[in-house]
């Protein structure tokens, strides 16, 4: 595989991994890592890079998804989204340090849109979260931790 390829399916991988759809980018990351062919840090880069900028999009979804909850074919029922702002609102900003967790990470991207956290603040803990795990899935597969 070429640079341009693994470091193309990586950021695609961790960009839609970050989005609602089901995808892990850590499987991609940790094989891309064993095969030694790429440096570690670039690796991390892309995908850290890739997974930020899907979170990006939930938040920017989030920010407009309210427009449209009245339609019928919204795809979150009322309850389940007044939850989910309570939920936010209870545990602020600092749970965006989760964004990084399978089943809640994503959604909570949403929710963090949907109850106008501001953009810096978001971006900031978002990263920190997603560079960290990258970072500790790479020092466990290189055995650096």
């Amino acid at each position: 595989m070429t640079d341009l390829g693994a470091y193309s399916g990586l950021f695609l991988s961790a960009f839609v991994a970050a989005t609602l759809l089901p995808t892990a980018s850590e499987a991609v990351l940790v094989a891309l890592l064993l095969t030694g062919n790429q440096p570690a840090e670039m690796l991390i880069l892309v995908a850290s890079v890739g997974n930020v900028l899907g979170s990006v999009v939930n938040w920017v979804l989030g920010r407009w998804i309210e427009h449209f909850k009245e339609k019928p074919w919204f795809p979150v029922k009322a309850a389940s989204l007044a939850h989910a702002q309570a939920w936010y609102s209870r545990y602020g900003k600092w749970s965006l340090l989760l964004s990084w967790a399978p089943v809640i990470g994503d959604p909570l991207t949403v929710v963090a849109g949907v109850m106008r956290e501001p953009f810096p603040v978001f971006l900031v803990l978002v990263t920190l979260a997603k560079v960290g795990r990258y970072l500790i899935l790479a020092a466990i597969t290189l055995g650096l931790g």
